[in-house]
């Protein structure tokens, strides 16, 4: 696999390392020792499968609370999104920045999110399906979301939403902590 750090530390953008014949090609995409050489130890504990039929569903942004936070392998396995994460690490010199990466299923790509970081999509094409591993169970009490068009944040969509659920439009803003001087 090739791995690819982003300006936010600790995600990553994972491709495959093709093997191929006249067949096609074989790839790995989980590897343990892999992910730990680059200090990613989270290993799955679930498996989760978003389906989504039209162009322009925007699920997101959603995290949850220590120590329930989600690490998550994100992939599109049919279609394409924009898949984002914000850094919620109040630590990290990148706290409260986003990312946005575009996934197909015809690029195998794959983003790693740390814990503590927000993550949401936006589905780019009709019949689009995100697989992602999960190192953490839900646990419905810590789940929370920020809006998915906070200001405060500003994410630049590549495209405006036309399906968006009640539950998601409804997240609160993200009040940002702002040092102490």
């Amino acid at each position: 696999m090739i791995f690819t750090e982003t300006e936010l530390a600790g995600a990553f953008i994972i491709d495959v390392d093709r093997m191929a014949d006249e067949r096609g090609f074989f790839a790995r995409s989980w590897c343990e020792d892999e992910f730990a050489a680059h200090g990613l130890v989270a290993p799955p504990l679930q498996a989760n499968l978003s389906s989504n039929p039209r162009r322009g569903t925007l699920r997101g942004m959603h995290y949850q609370l220590p120590p329930h936070e989600e690490t998550k392998l994100v992939r599109c396995t049919r279609g394409a999104i924009y898949d984002v994460i914000i850094d919620l690490r109040e630590e990290s010199p990148t706290y409260g920045q986003w990312l946005g990466v575009e996934l197909t299923a015809d690029s195998f790509r794959m983003l790693f999110v740390p814990g503590r970081f927000a993550h949401g999509f936006l589905t780019l094409q009709d019949n689009s399906d995100v697989c992602y591993q999960v190192s953490a169970k839900y646990a419905p009490g810590a789940e929370r979301g920020i809006r998915w068009n906070d200001p405060a944040i500003g994410i630049q969509w590549p495209m405006e939403p036309t399906l968006i659920s009640d539950k998601d439009r409804r997240h609160p803003d993200f009040q940002l902590l702002v040092p102490q001087v």
